[in-house]
Formats: C-alpha cells, sequence, structure tokens
C-alpha cells in the first residue's frame, strides 16, 4: 500500500497487520497528538539546557511517559526513529545531539 512521503519521513513499505505501514500509523498518531511532538522538542531543549551532550529518544519517550499520570495510549516505540527524524528535520542544529541509525527499508 503507497503512502504519500513527507520531507525527513520516508515511508515504510511494509504493511502492519492492520494493512497501515509504521509511518502511515505514525501520521495519524501525530496528527492526532501534535502536543507529543512539542513535548519532545522541550525535553530535548531542557536536556541541552542541562548540558547533555547526546539525547535518546527512548529515555524522552519514558520521561514523557512518567510525566502524564495515566500514560500516553498508542505512543509506540516503533515511532521514536520517526519523531528522531521529524525533530532533527526542524532542528538540524541537533545532529550531533540526537543519533539516527541508516533506515533498513526505503
Amino acid at each position: 500500500m503507497p503512502s504519500t512521503v513527507q520531507v525527513g519521513l520516508p515511508s515504510l513499505d511494509f504493511p502492519h497487520r492492520d494493512g497501515l505501514t509504521i509511518t502511515e500509523r505514525f501520521r495519524a498518531f501525530d496528527s492526532q497528538h501534535p502536543w507529543i511532538y512539542r513535548a519532545l522538542e522541550r525535553l530535548v531543549e531542557e536536556r541541552l539546557a542541562a548540558g547533555a551532550e547526546r539525547v535518546g529518544m527512548k529515555a524522552l519517550f519514558e520521561a514523557l511517559r512518567w510525566r502524564r499520570p495515566h500514560g500516553v495510549k498508542g505512543l509506540n516505540n516503533n515511532y521514536t526513529a520517526l519523531y528522531a527524524r521529524r525533530l532533527l528535520a526542524a532542528h538540524p542544529e541537533w545532529a550531533s545531539v540526537i543519533e539516527v541509525r541508516r533506515r533498513r527499508s526505503p
């Protein structure tokens, strides 16, 4: 099932059991929860202001979950790389702070 590709968020070609790719599921989740991106952005800024030289997205996900009394329903760890790439697209100056690995799928 093809999908539209946005800058910084290339699509994964393999569908999930619901028929959507991870990228498509991420885009739907992100559009329904725009506050999560803003919260992750603030967490990176806080870590950098505190002197961090590296910031791990999974650690940010856990910090975000801890800050919400009932968790964050639907915040899937499969989205860490996609949020990292989205943050880097908006903040290229963070490239030395947020590590992303080469994608295995186009």
